[in-house]
């Protein structure tokens, strides 16, 4: 059996740290993202929840019955808010999707459990309110990228019937997951993330969902960049091993490493938008 050090889970699980570029990254995501909400004035913020990071942005479709695109930030449930990821909005609403990006609460002020339960509760009300601004509710597809890969994934296994008897056990259509983290016993170990997330063993099995039965319906797309580590590789072999043909797609974008790949969600006729679309409904 291979030893693992506390260095070698930050050199596998530090994105930043690996790519010496992400300054500029971020600086791109930044302005992209002011470029797309300035296109956007037709924007509402809603509050899904009493708490002040519990709001999310829509766009609204300018035709009723649009499906509905809900995509969450990354980060490592630690960092970030749906503002710096607004870039990947106007691709997708431009090909006929209302688009939703939910906020949520970060750790250390909360667990990784909490953040989960505040997803479920911020898709209930998409699925609730998606009419009002163009949506179809029967058609919401949950994308996300690595924390927020995570967050996606998790919304596809929930059994929402639990959640509310009046919900559809098939909320979530379709799950986007771009360098998602599917088993965090990993990210317990993971020094520079181990304090602020406080997962336990416990913890890090409940909230993995490669180690979930396949949810019962719909589909999971998987992508990873190129030159991401080896660890975020695995993740996505092992969510394809464990969940089988649920995982209806898998994609390795030549070139990208774990930041820059979510630029191709973004970049109309890349593989990775089209699965976007694909999973959407939306003929390109």
């Amino acid at each position: 059996m291979t030893v693992r050090t506390p260095r070698w889970y930050d050199e596998q699980y530090n994105s930043r740290a690996r790519i010496p570029e992400h300054p500029a990254i971020l600086r791109h995501w930044a302005d992209a993202s002011a470029a797309a909400l300035a296109r956007h004035p037709e924007l509402v913020e809603l509050a899904y929840g009493p708490g002040p990071r519990e709001k999310m942005d829509v766009i609204p479709s300018g035709q009723p019955g649009a499906p509905v695109f809900v995509y969450l930030h990354g980060g490592y449930w630690r960092a970030l808010d749906k503002r710096d990821h607004s870039f990947i909005a106007p691709p997708l609403a431009d090909a006929g999707a209302m688009v939703v990006l939910p906020d949520y609460s970060l750790c250390p002020e909360v667990t990784v459990d909490h953040i989960v339960l505040q997803t479920v509760r911020a898709l209930a009300f998409v699925h609730r309110h998606a009419a009002e601004y163009g949506g179809d509710p029967s058609r919401i597809v949950v994308a996300g990228h690595s924390a927020g890969g995570h967050l996606a994934t998790m919304m596809l296994a929930c059994r929402w019937r639990d959640v509310d008897p009046a919900l559809p056990h098939d909320l979530v259509k379709a799950a986007l997951s771009i360098s998602g983290i599917y088993e965090l016993e990993p990210i317990r170990h993971t020094p520079f993330l181990e304090v602020d997330l406080g997962l336990t063993a416990a913890s890090a099995l409940r909230l993995s969902p490669a180690w979930m039965p396949p949810p019962d319906s719909g589909r999971l797309a998987v992508v990873v960049g190129g030159d991401e580590s080896e660890e975020f590789h695995r993740q996505a072999e092992l969510i394809r091993a464990n969940w089988g043909d649920k995982v209806t797609a898998s994609e390795v974008v030549p070139g990208r490493n774990h930041m820059d790949v979510l630029h191709e969600l973004a970049r109309p006729g890349s593989n990775t938008h089209q699965l976007a679309l694909d999973l959407l409904g939306i003929r390109s």
